[in-house]
């Protein structure tokens, strides 16, 4: 069975980028409502609630048929949510010298250029949606995916993810997105993405 993973956090502690309710209201009825419709999804596939989410979204061409989407659906929604809780802290952090800034700087042209183009993409995601910095094999790569899929489902590794669903957002943002995503960044957590990306 899936559960929700259990903030390092108090839901004001992202204030004022993200707000306590907003927070509140996504971990216990967005985040939770994924896990329990996927844990009712897998229930006649013990199976596959026994295996990690990030290896059944990685083969999800394996899953069969009839509960494929709902797990697309809700398991890309545990796997993305879980790995948004975790790469946000209070305050944040600042990305240093090392392995994920040397692959930053080769790949994607440093870190600013990183960040304008991960801004255009949650920008640019029409509707519900994530933009994503990912490990491609050896590459960083920059994406957007629609609704709640997941890059494993591409085989490519997530490390920083931001949700561009208005309900990430809504209550304290209305339709500014923009300002959304600017103040995000002050809650990134460059440390647990280096931690993630290194494989730690």
């Amino acid at each position: 069975m899936f559960e929700l993973p259990k903030l390092e956090y108090e839901y004001s502690d992202l204030e004022p980028a993200i707000d306590a309710e907003t927070m509140e209201i996504h971990y216990t009825k967005h985040h939770a409502g994924y896990v329990e419709k996927l844990n009712t999804a897998l229930a006649p596939y013990p199976e596959l609630l026994a295996k990690d989410i990030s290896e059944i979204l990685s083969g999800i061409d394996s899953v069969p048929e009839e509960v494929r989407q709902a797990v697309i659906n809700n398991g890309g929604g545990h796997a993305n949510h879980s790995l948004f809780w975790q790469i946000m802290t209070p305050g944040g952090s600042n990305l240093s010298d090392g392995e994920l800034k040397s692959a930053i700087n080769k790949d994607l042209g440093g870190f600013e250029k990183m960040k304008t183009d991960f801004i255009e993409a949650a920008t640019k995601r029409f509707g519900s949606g994530w933009a994503w910095l990912v490990k491609n094999g050896e590459q960083l790569e920059i994406l957007s995916t629609a609704n709640q899929d997941s890059p494993l489902m591409e085989g490519k590794l997530p490390i920083l993810g931001l949700d561009v669903w208005e309900h990430a957002y809504y209550l304290n943002y209305q339709n500014r997105r923009v300002d959304y995503i600017d103040a995000w960044w002050s809650v990134v957590n460059w440390q647990k993405i280096e931690e993630i990306f290194c494989g730690r």
